[in-house]
């Protein structure tokens, strides 16, 4: 048997091409050596945008097209949306009995969280507390063996991990305990060299076209200190040259880029307009592939549906014999 990989996005959003090196990259080459469930966590949203939910509709679509354009194959993967699977209700309950108050609190994640948001620990919700639970959920319902993470995210895969030992010491060797599968690419900064997102307004989109490209190109962020094209140019901290070293293939063009921008030989105009040009060369396929399937409405509802089918048969094996294991399977006394 393959292992199984469960990974996937909020729908907050189209997909940018941060998201492209440090996950979407990956999980294409991954569904050909594992067997992946993809989730669309839309309660997740709840959690800090409960004021847009009218747009997690046309943001799960962004996020189907972005998928299908990358390369992410139906017939090798499963793509579900959360909410559509009540398996994962159910399990959150029953993991939510298996972690203390105090063990959410330490959760690292959740703090950095709640100061992106804004918010104070008193204003937080219920939901927002103890979405690592539901996230413990999302990833046992289909008994994962590997989780794709970021550094930042490894809290929260410890708290399934916790919760999965925790379970099994109770009742029974049931659960696995999944693994971290760290991305191998450090996370892209936006244009203004801050974290890419579509709040900042600072992220290139995989659907962009290639107007769009060059004109957030043109702003991005590169060393502050330079003055004159002919003056040292600094690399570290410059996000023109943190995207070519993600999407440049050509290495040894690279370094000499590099060695002429140190040494002032060489423009921040002529520089963003070469990587301009390895952008555009890069997403033409993929807009391409976006353009075919945004005509096949049918089709992407059809792979969810039948994504959320899988899902749910996986989830009801694994509430089986959750429930079997802490003896509550007694609903057979009173259904036929």
């Amino acid at each position: 048997m393959k292992t199984r990989i469960l990974t996937g996005d909020r729908p907050t959003g189209p997909l940018h091409i941060g998201h492209y090196v440090g996950s979407l990259a990956n999980r294409v080459r991954l569904q050909d050596e594992h067997e992946c469930f993809f989730i669309v966590a839309d309660f997740q949203v709840l959690t800090d945008h409960l004021k847009d939910t009218h747009k997690i509709s046309e943001n799960i679509w962004q996020i189907m097209l972005d998928y299908l354009s990358v390369g992410i194959d139906p017939r090798k993967s499963t793509i579900f949306v959360q909410s559509h699977v009540p398996e994962i209700a159910e399990l959150t309950m029953f993991f939510s009995m298996l972690v203390s108050i105090g063990k959410l609190k330490r959760n690292p994640t959740v703090k950095e969280e709640l100061a992106a948001v804004g918010i104070n620990e008193n204003e937080m919700s219920y939901g927002f507390f103890g979405y690592p639970v539901s996230q413990a959920a999302d990833i046992l319902v289909v008994r994962a063996n590997i989780v794709p993470v970021g550094e930042d995210q490894l809290p929260h895969l410890e708290q399934t991990r916790d919760i999965a030992r925790q379970f099994n010491r109770l009742f029974g060797e049931t659960l696995p305990i999944p693994e971290a599968l760290l991305g191998q690419f450090p996370r892209l900064p936006g244009i203004d060299g801050q974290k890419m997102s579509k709040s900042r307004g600072n992220a290139i989109y995989l659907s962009d076209s290639a107007e769009e490209v060059a004109r957030k190109v043109k702003k991005a962020y590169t060393d502050p200190t330079r003055v004159r094209s002919t003056d040292p140019g600094h690399i570290e901290g410059n996000v023109v040259f943190a995207y070519l070293d993600a999407y440049m293939d050509d290495k040894d063009e690279l370094e000499s880029l590099k060695k002429e921008y140190r040494a002032g030989k060489i423009s921040d105009v002529a520089v963003k307009e070469r990587l301009t040009e390895i952008l555009n060369n890069f997403l033409e396929p993929i807009r391409e592939r976006r353009s075919r399937f945004e005509s096949q409405t049918d089709l992407i509802g059809d792979i969810l549906r039948l994504g959320i089918k899988r899902t749910r048969e996986e989830g009801k094996a694994t509430l089986e014999a959750v429930r079997e294991a802490m003896h509550m399977d007694y609903k057979k006394i009173f259904t036929s």
